[in-house]
């Protein structure tokens, strides 16, 4: 089966949530909320690539998905549906909006319009910001042509414009994905 426009994937693992934390031997339930997102299944399995697609992706590689692909929602009746892009059984239907990374070979791949940025410690400064990480500041951990092609590559240091990090978690690690057009400034390492 094909779709004319889209990857059909099913979600990594089996699951719709990624909301189950292992401790030694127990499974332990981290959010019983359909509708946080954090904890929505972002790992999608490709079962088959559009008709007419010719890039990299193979059935089998792993996209990195938006949080809303495999989520429930309730209508205005209060009944549990899925989202638009359910297909049928444990299949959905995925646009090239959709996705943001690739895993073909073992090889994570960005998307041309998004770069993925490790957040950096906080460092000592004049002025006091929020939080356990740099603000606005990380390391480029997954870059793409465009940035490359600017003399941006990987572990370099780049900083973001305000509001436009979204968290992952891409193979344990906390990262941000970012527009390439965001990043607004870098220091090569």
């Amino acid at each position: 089966m094909k779709s004319p426009t889209n990857f059909i994937v099913r979600p990594l693992n089996g699951r719709r949530y990624d909301n189950i934390k292992k401790i030694g031997d127990i499974d332990l339930i981290t959010s019983t909320s359909q509708e946080d997102h954090k904890v929505s299944n972002r790992y999608a399995e490709v079962v088959s690539t559009p008709v007419n697609y010719s890039g990299d992706i193979q059935p089998g590689d792993t996209l990195i998905v938006h949080h809303n692909v495999f989520k429930y929602y309730y209508d205005m009746k209060g009944r549990q549906k899925s989202g638009k892009s359910f297909l049928m059984g444990d299949l959905f239907l995925v646009d090239d909006y959709q996705y943001y990374m690739y895993k073909h070979d073992g090889v994570w791949k960005s998307k041309e319009e998004f770069c993925f940025i490790k957040p950096i410690p906080k460092e000592e400064f004049y002025v006091h910001s929020p939080g356990t990480n740099q603000p606005l500041i990380g390391e480029v951990k997954y870059t793409n042509n465009t940035l490359t092609s600017y003399g941006v590559n990987v572990g370099d240091r780049v900083s973001f414009k305000p509001e436009s990090e979204y968290e992952f978690d891409i193979d344990g690690e906390k990262l941000y994905r970012v527009r390439t057009d965001w990043i607004t400034w870098m220091q090569q390492k």
